[in-house]
């Protein structure tokens, strides 16, 4: 069996996890195999994160127009259970982009439903 050298391979694949924990701190950013936990750690928090991202937006939103709604005599659970009944069909980025960026669109909007 003939012998086999690894040393491009492993060099390789060595300064590929580096070049993706530049920037990290202290050893997770210059010894392979600290580096390398420390990268699939920050893939998997990464993947976790897309997920969560979608939650806080959400949350985001809700308190947008929560705090919106507010300043006209409403809350929020009584606003959503309105614009369920009347069929009306904004999902809550729309009411948010709609509190901030055009309130008096979104006054005139709440009145048309009282």
């Amino acid at each position: 069996m003939t012998r086999v050298k690894r040393g491009n391979v492993s060099r390789k694949r060595h300064k590929k996890v580096l070049n993706l924990t530049k920037g990290f701190r202290g050893a997770a950013s210059l010894l392979f195999r600290t580096a390398n936990q420390q990268n699939m750690k920050a893939l998997r928090y990464s993947y976790a994160n897309r997920r969560k991202k979608k939650r806080n937006f959400r949350r985001l939103w809700i308190t947008r127009v929560n705090a919106a709604i507010r300043a006209y005599g409403f809350n929020y659970s009584e606003f959503l259970y309105v614009l369920k009944n009347s069929n009306i069909l904004l999902n809550r980025k729309i009411l948010a982009q709609l509190a901030i960026c055009d309130p008096d669109t979104f006054f005139k909007f709440i009145m048309s439903i009282q």
